[in-house]
Formats: structure tokens, sequence, C-alpha cells
């Protein structure tokens, strides 16, 4: 989920199809037409917000959305497939208020939402989480009920629903809303302290107030917060990135060990209970580098090369999410000669979609190899589409520029937003400003 910035198919279609879609591509083409046949059969709608460059996408086709609970999953909602970079899916996002993916938003036969599951989760977690959302639209409403009569676990419950829905400030007030006896017992509860302090950051980083980030952030890393924490700690350290050297250093320094702990128990483990893997490695890798420890950084990163090699084997077709896992840890490593090695393997393993293409040709266009870089990104313009091609367009023009061909890469602009430019203005002027 984390670096989406930050994708899904089964094992054995991997190599020939783009790896946009778990299902057999027979359901709704929309969400508006997944709301339709939703009322029209009485069932409820589940979203599946991905993108073909989405690792922990790619991790839920694999490993979760197949098999017989999915079929039955199936029988039982409108499943529809939400692309990111698709003008519909980024309009659903932000009516939504969807800002990772994957994320899975569960709506009723009347468009009202029933909740939402943020992020890959494993295959045991995952069916029961989807379950219990699609009890029922009272479902929240029972808990808020149960909430005003004094029961902790449902004021946790209500708290955890507005922290998936990014409604930090709504949650807060909500709980203003309890009884004083209700709020006075609660504030004491481990777990409603902890939700508090979850809403307490998504309120901060609405505002912008580092101070405040980084003070809520502690208070989430302190708590048990299971997979997430990662994803806490990335908002500690941007956080505390402009703090003088010494307190930088200090607050990542206070990190490492819990860091490492949860590296070693949930992540790096042959059965690892928290699916991204990718974001513990890389957050622990930052942790060190924010307190100085190159050391430390390096034996995280060869760490999880190896330990990923080691699962792949020679195939990069095996396990898409592990392969790109590998990709990054390998691009963070700066490990030039092997990166460029593994991109022409995913390119040959997935040549129906854009993105190693355009990987590929990017990291030689940036490491100043243009010439070698260009045929690679004209392949990745054929394939790209939607917000993904202004992306491709950029890295295009700048390779041309390089090589003199200047009135090449304006065509090649002008062409590409005058297709993409009024439906993503803002990647359009991000495309003329990059290349001049």
């Amino acid at each position: 989920m984390k670096r989406l910035a930050a994708l899904l198919l089964p094992l054995a279609l991997a190599a020939a199809l783009p790896a946009t879609a778990a299902s057999s591509g027979k359901g709704p083409a929309t969400i508006a037409a997944a709301l339709e046949q939703g009322a029209r059969q009485h069932k409820p709608v589940l979203i599946d917000f991905q993108a073909v460059w989405c690792y922990s996408c790619y991790f839920m086709a694999s490993h979760v959305l197949n098999g017989t609970e999915f079929k039955a999953l199936e029988s039982k909602v409108v499943f529809v497939e939400a692309d990111a970079d698709d003008p519909d899916g980024q309009a659903w996002m932000k009516k939504l208020n969807v800002h990772f993916l994957p994320t899975y938003v569960a709506l009723d036969e009347h468009g009202n939402e029933l909740g939402r599951i943020l992020a890959e989760r494993p295959r045991d977690k995952f069916y029961p989480e989807v379950a219990a959302i699609l009890t029922g639209s009272q479902r929240l409403d029972k808990l808020k009920g149960d909430a005003q009569k004094g029961s902790l676990a449902a004021v946790a419950a209500v708290l955890d629903d507005y922290q998936k829905r990014y409604a930090g400030t709504e949650g807060l007030a909500w709980f203003d809303t309890l009884p004083p006896v209700v709020k006075n017992v609660a504030d004491k509860d481990r777990d409603v302290a902890l939700g508090r302090q979850q809403l307490l950051l998504l309120k901060a980083k609405a505002e912008k107030n580092d101070t405040a980030i980084a003070d809520a952030a502690k208070h989430v890393l302190a708590g048990r917060i299971g997979c997430l924490r990662p994803y806490v700690l990335d908002d500690l350290l941007s956080a505390t990135a402009s703090l003088p050297p010494e307190e930088k250093r200090a607050a990542a320094a206070e990190q490492k060990e819990p860091m490492q702990s949860y590296v070693d128990t949930q992540v790096l483990v042959a059965n690892p209970p928290c699916a991204d893997i990718r974001s513990g490695v890389l957050s622990l890798a930052d942790v060190d580098a924010a307190a100085g420890d190159a050391a430390g950084e390096k034996t995280i990163l060869d760490r999880a090369i190896d330990m990923t090699r080691g699962k792949l084997g020679n195939n990069v077709a095996s396990d898409r999410n592990l392969a790109d896992n590998l990709r990054v840890y390998l691009v963070r490593a700066k490990r030039a000669d092997e990166v460029d090695a593994l991109e022409l393997k995913l390119i040959a393993a997935y040549p129906n979609d854009y993105v190693y293409a355009y990987r590929h040709g990017r990291n030689l266009v940036e490491n100043g190899r243009a010439q070698e870089g260009l045929p690679f990104l004209e392949k990745a313009s054929a394939k790209a589409y939607g917000a993904n091609k202004l992306q491709v367009a950029t890295y295009r023009a700048k390779a041309l520029i390089a090589l003199g061909r200047k009135d090449e890469a304006k065509k090649v602009v002008d062409t590409v937003v005058a297709q993409e430019g009024k439906t993503f203005p803002e990647a359009a002027a991000r495309l003329r400003q990059a290349v001049g």
C-alpha cells in the first residue's frame, strides 16, 4: 500500500495479461453500472480501487482475490474494479475520499457506504472483514448506539471506522457527542485512546501541522497498531524531516528498535501476518537512514533482497508482488546493474502493460542514457492510457530533448495533452512544466 505509490491477476495469466483485474473481467464496466445492477438485484456493491502499478494489488490478485472464497463473495455482491488512472476511477476516488491503493469500499444497494478495507490483507483476514462489513447498513448505527450506552468496544470500533474513511475531524466531533460519563471512562481505555490519536493524526495531516503530526504519530506508534506501523512511521519521519539534524536523528532513533522488532516478527518471516512486506522493509531502511545508521540501512535491504530472491527463484512471473518488491529494494540499494537486468525480465514477463517498459526507460533517461531509454518509453506509450499516458510522455519528451530533438518532444507533449489534458488538467500542467 505504502509506496503507491503509492494492481491484479491469477498467476496462470500473469505473464500474458495486464495486471489490472482480479476477476474474469465480465463484471460491470463502471461503478455506476455496478450500482444499477446492485439496485436491480438487491445486492451490495464491492468496489476494488486498484491500478496497474500498485504492488499491493498484485499481492491481492495472486494471493487473496481468487479461489472458492472469492467465488462465494462474487455471488453475494456486485464486484467492480475501479482503475485509479481512469477518469471514472479517479472521480469516484475523490467522491469516496479514497487516498491509497488498494482500497475496498462496500456500498449498499442504494449507494450508501457500509464500510471499507484499506491495504492488502492475508486471505484469512480479508474475507472475515468483508463479511463483517456486509452485515448491513445498520452496523455503524448500532455501534454508535452501543457507544452511547457505554460500550467501550463500540466506541473504539466507531473511531476505527472514521479513521478508515479519513474523517478525522468528523470522528473527533462524534466522540464529543458522547455522554460525559461515557467519555470520562472511554478516554482511559487503551483502544479508544489509540483511536482518538489516530483521528488527531488525520486532522493534523489535513491541517499540514508538522508539530501536531509528530506528536500524534508518536502516541499512535506507542500503541498496539499492528500492520499500520510503517505508514504511521512515514508520517513521523516526514513531519520531523525539517528539524535540526540532531533532533531529527533522535526522533528516528527512538523508533528503530520497535520497527526492527516489527520487521523481524511480522514481515520477514515464513508466513508474514502483515501482507505489505515492502513497506516494512523500506520503513526500517528509512529509520536507519534518518538515524544516520548507513550500515543498518544496507543490512535490511540486503536481507530483504536475499530473502525475496530465495522465494522467487528464477521465475519473476511466479509472484509479481515479490518481483516488484525486489525491483524496489535493488533501486533503493543502488545496485544499478541488477536493476537493469531485473527490469528487462519484468518487461518480458508482462509485455502487455506499460509499467515496466516505462520504468526501465525512465531509469535510463535519468541516468543519462536517453538513446537507450527512448525505445522503451515509446513501447510504454503504446500501452499507456489515462493519467499514466501523461507520465510516460514526460520522459519521452525528456529523452527527445536530451537527444536534441526538441520539436519532436513538443509534438509528443501537444498530442498527449490534447488527448488527456481536459480530463487530467493538473497532470497536463506538470507535464508541460517538466519539459519546459
